[in-house]
């Protein structure tokens, strides 16, 4: 379209050529001036067009440093079948440390718990009354050193007050929550996810080394044995970067 504003223009031959690989992640783009230059434009109109780069997290300023490529972070492929049960692993293990490909070793969690109330959305979530007394567990995924999400987890604490469940000092628990609503004599029966994509707030930015720009997909979980569900995660944080969600229907 060649009515299109300068910075426009100039922004989307430097994606282009980002995504062909002629700038490489860590590589430097040409200085403001060069790229001006290049383009009969103002340095203002190439700020605005390496701006809109930086708000599409495919490029950051460094102090010093220029415009530098973003390395992509390595994406993990995150099936729907996470969840069955797999044959019993030879060391301990959870979905997320299947998904990461990690030993036990090179996983760790973050772990805070408060006891709280229900609010109408949670207890919509749970088929039960407003107020109703949940466990709260708010949990940080590390893997290899590394914040790759986020997740925040109800359990009804009728079912879980005065268990090893309750006690953060037990985290991480090898096959995670499923392993534990097994222990409590709940199986899970079935697992409900719904997904969305938003963009982060600070502080969960902050938490994951997330770069301006960048999307998260947040999923919302139940954990269901029978009719009855017995935990909610509100939600499951993970950069948008990092993640594809892969689904599969049998017709």
């Amino acid at each position: 379209m060649p009515n299109r504003p300068a910075y426009l223009r100039i922004a989307s031959e430097l994606r282009e050529q980002i995504r062909r690989g002629d700038y490489p992640p860590g590589s430097r783009l040409p200085t403001l001036a060069r790229l001006g230059q290049m383009h009969g434009v103002s340095q203002i109109v190439v700020r605005q067009a390496v701006a809109l780069l930086r708000g599409e997290g495919l490029v950051e300023t460094r102090r010093g440093g220029g415009t530098v490529v973003r390395a992509r972070p390595p994406v993990r492929r995150i099936a729907m079948n996470r969840y069955r049960n797999p044959p019993a692993p030879a060391a301990p293990a959870t979905s997320f440390t299947r998904d990461q490909r990690i030993s036990w070793n090179e996983y760790r969690l973050d772990k805070t718990f408060t006891r709280v109330a229900a609010d109408p959305h949670l207890a919509a979530l749970f088929e039960a009354p407003a107020g109703t007394e949940l466990l709260r567990r708010r949990f940080v995924f590390y893997s290899r050193g590394e914040p790759q999400q986020i997740s925040v987890s109800y359990l009804r604490w009728t079912l879980v007050g005065g268990t090893p469940v309750a006690d953060p000092a037990n985290e991480p628990w090898p096959g995670g929550t499923p392993a534990q609503l097994a222990f409590l004599g709940r199986p899970v029966t079935r697992v409900e996810e719904s997904v969305q994509a938003r963009m982060p707030t600070p502080e969960e930015a902050e938490t994951l080394h997330m770069t301006a720009g960048v999307p998260v997909l947040a999923i919302t979980r139940r954990m269901l044995s029978g009719d009855t569900p017995h935990e909610v995660c509100r939600d499951i944080v993970i950069p948008a970067d990092r993640a594809v969600l892969d689904y599969s229907i049998d017709l």
